[in-house]
């Protein structure tokens, strides 16, 4: 299933590895796209959509509802 969130706060490519792990400490089979231009970040996962939001908030951004 695909989430598509918005992320404030993202500004490096430190930023999106946080992002990133997080995400996959929730899934480690995730499939994961971040555009830090767009504040945007796509994820392909079987989990819940509430469970990746608070792996992001979680990390310190702001996700969009």
């Amino acid at each position: 299933m695909e989430h598509v969130f918005e992320v404030s706060g993202m500004t490096c490519g430190h930023c999106e590895r946080a992002v990133t792990n997080a995400l996959h400490e929730v899934d480690a089979a995730a499939q994961i796209q971040i555009d830090r231009g767009q504040n945007k970040v796509v994820v392909q996962s079987q989990a819940t959509r509430e469970a990746l939001r608070h792996a992001i908030s979680e990390e310190g951004y702001q996700v969009a509802a």
